[in-house]
């Protein structure tokens, strides 16, 4: 079972279970609450086990049968509507909406309302992070792999940049973790890499910002290196998979997911030793173009 559907079924059980726990406190078997709802016994069960996924019409259903308080009852709703966005599919994404619309779409309100934010990253720089060329160069890619018909990557560049803003804003902290070889990888060409590089030596400069490097010969005994998150204050943990976004909020699975980053972040080289670790990468890459390494910084 992958990732997404191990965290999908387990979130649907636990609303299943709480739809069940409200039938029994009403006092009403699986069969007697199917009569009362026009229903299948079959389905009243698929539902209460997760084996069905419930809809917002399920839960208002059962709370109206079983007479739920107004407050219960939105609570569930909401509980339902979060299981509904755990996994969202890029095929389920309209193609024909943009990249724009569709980040828009998944950010919502976070960045107003975002405090702490934590990154762990195994393959490209960090967005917040990136710059204007990098960006460039990812989005467009991701709009010839996903065959996203509007041509909007310029718009959805300076939504990202826009986003950067919130670095220089007091009150939020905004900590980064990445492995070695995002520094080495170079899918854009030389010329953005390079550019990229001596931008996280100028951003690691801001008071909100931390960035750590896990080296290549770090010891790592059974830490292995993970998939790429992001963790939002400590309500949310986003993952962008090969197929679709992965979003937990689960305090249980967030929980997970913050002991993992304090772990990664343990071995994770910071300050000076970092910027040493980036001045290398930008060395080598000075070497392949016979350019100079820039002035360290």
């Amino acid at each position: 079972m992958t990732a997404s559907s191990s965290s999908q079924q387990a979130a649907r059980q636990r609303l299943g279970s709480q739809l069940r726990g409200l039938r029994e406190q009403a006092g009403l078997t699986g069969r007697a609450f199917a009569a009362e709802a026009g229903c299948l016994p079959s389905k009243v069960s698929q539902v209460e086990k997760g084996v069905r996924p419930a809809s917002a019409t399920d839960v208002q259903l059962w709370c109206r049968i079983c007479r739920a308080s107004t407050e219960r009852t939105e609570e569930l709703l909401a509980e339902q509507a979060t299981v509904a966005r755990l996994w969202i599919a890029f095929r389920d994404l309209g193609r024909a909406s943009g990249l724009n619309a569709t980040q828009k779409m998944l950010s919502g309100d976070m960045w107003e309302r975002v405090r702490r934010f934590r990154a762990y990253q195994t393959k490209v720089i960090p967005g917040l992070l990136q710059t204007s060329g990098y960006m460039t160069a990812i989005l467009s890619s991701v709009r010839r792999e996903r065959g996203v018909a509007v041509d909007d990557v310029a718009e959805a560049v300076a939504e990202r940049i826009g986003r950067q803003g919130y670095l220089l804003q007091q009150g939020r902290q905004f900590d980064f973790v990445i492995e070695e070889p995002v520094l080495w990888f170079r899918p854009y060409g030389k010329d953005v890499q390079r550019d990229q590089l001596v931008h996280l030596l100028q951003v690691m400069r801001l008071p909100s910002v931390t960035l750590a490097v896990i080296p290549l010969g770090a010891d790592r005994r059974e830490l292995r290196p993970r998939e790429s998150f992001d963790l939002t204050d400590t309500s949310l943990v986003t993952v962008e998979m090969l197929t679709g976004f992965l979003s937990l909020t689960h305090p249980d699975e967030v929980g997970a997911y913050a002991d993992a980053w304090e772990q990664l972040a343990a071995i994770a080289a910071r300050g000076r030793a970092a910027r040493a670790i980036i001045h290398r990468a930008l060395t080598a890459l000075d070497a392949l173009s016979g350019s100079r390494d820039p002035q360290k910084q």
